[in-house]
């Protein structure tokens, strides 16, 4: 299906991005491609405005720009793509890419850790591994006098 007959890239079952919202940057890719490298804009910059978007919650959003951070930048997210020769694959590659970048960022946190004990078998275990590491750089060390 061409992309502009896509209805927006579906990042969940219930987040669907619309192709509005997507702007796409073509460039020289510096990958394989041949003598074609030189004349080809296969490389594919894909970015979504996730600071201005009206598809997700605030707390969705609130999320994708914390668990996003760095790769955020003036509240856009850009994922690049230049592994294959041809652009369709690399397009196609760029959305997979911002697809599950986004899914992971948008997914609700896991039940908090509850805080246990070590066991005392893994305790020992670890005491012993510190002595025996102890042990083989003390044969390591020059003989004293």
């Amino acid at each position: 299906m061409p992309d502009d007959a896509r209805p927006g890239l579906r990042v969940t079952t219930t987040l669907v991005v619309p192709e509005a919202e997507l702007s796409w940057r073509f460039s020289r890719s510096s990958g394989p491609g041949g003598q074609g490298v030189n004349t080809t804009d296969s490389r594919v910059e894909l970015s979504w405005d996730v600071a201005r978007s009206a598809v997700l919650t605030e707390s969705q959003r609130a999320r994708v720009l914390d668990r996003l951070g760095r790769r955020v930048v003036d509240g856009v997210v850009t994922v690049a793509a230049s592994e294959h020769r041809e652009q369709r694959r690399n397009r196609d590659a760029a959305r997979t890419r911002l697809a599950a970048l986004v899914a992971d960022a948008v997914a609700p946190p896991g039940p908090p850790r509850r805080a246990t004990r070590p066991t005392r078998g893994s305790v020992e275990r670890r005491i012993g591994a510190k002595k025996r590491r102890t042990e083989v750089k003390r044969l390591r060390r020059p003989p004293q006098d």
